[in-house]
C-alpha cells in the first residue's frame, strides 16, 4: 500500500496536535475509535460566542492515515461555523488525501469526531435542542 504525498505530509508534519482544557464551556471534545484496527482519535474544538470554531486540536493513536485524517480535519474546521463543520463528510477527506479503500475507516473516524465534538459543545452549553441539527 502506498500513501499519497498529502497523507505523508500530514503524517510527518501533523497540524494542530495538542489539547485544550476540557473543563471550559467553549471547548467541545470527542473521543472516537475503531476497535478493528485500534485507531483512537480525540478532537477538541474551541468555539467563540458567534458559534465559529476558532481553534481545533487533536491527539490520535493509530496509523498514518488516521493521523493525516485528523490533521486535515482540524485545518478544515477552523474558521467554520458549527453548521458548516458538521457538513464535512468522510468522502471529502478520502478524496483530498487519496486514501486507499482499506483506510477509509480513518476518514469515518474524523467525521464522527467532528460531530461528537460539536455535540459535546452544544450539550455543555445547554443547547441540546440544536444537537439534531448537527448530526
Amino acid at each position: 500500500m502506498t500513501y499519497s504525498k498529502k497523507v505523508l505530509d500530514h503524517y510527518e508534519n501533523p497540524r494542530n496536535v495538542g489539547s485544550f482544557s476540557s473543563k471550559k464551556k467553549n471547548i467541545g471534545t470527542s473521543l472516537v475509535g475503531a476497535p478493528a484496527c485500534g485507531d483512537v482519535m480525540k478532537l477538541q474544538i474551541k468555539v467563540n460566542k458567534k458559534g465559529i470554531i476558532e481553534d481545533a486540536c487533536f491527539k490520535t493513536y493509530g496509523c498514518g492515515s488516521a493521523i493525516a485524517s485528523s490533521s486535515l480535519m482540524t485545518e478544515w474546521i477552523k474558521g467554520k461555523t458549527l453548521k458548516e463543520a458538521s457538513k464535512i463528510q468522510n468522502t471529502a477527506i478520502v478524496k483530498e488525501l487519496n486514501l486507499p479503500p482499506v483506510k477509509i475507516h480513518c476518514s469515518i473516524l474524523a467525521e464522527d469526531a467532528i460531530k461528537g465534538a460539536i455535540s459535546n459543545y452544544l450539550s455543555k452549553n445547554m443547547l441540546n435542542k440544536n444537537i439534531k441539527k448537527y448530526k
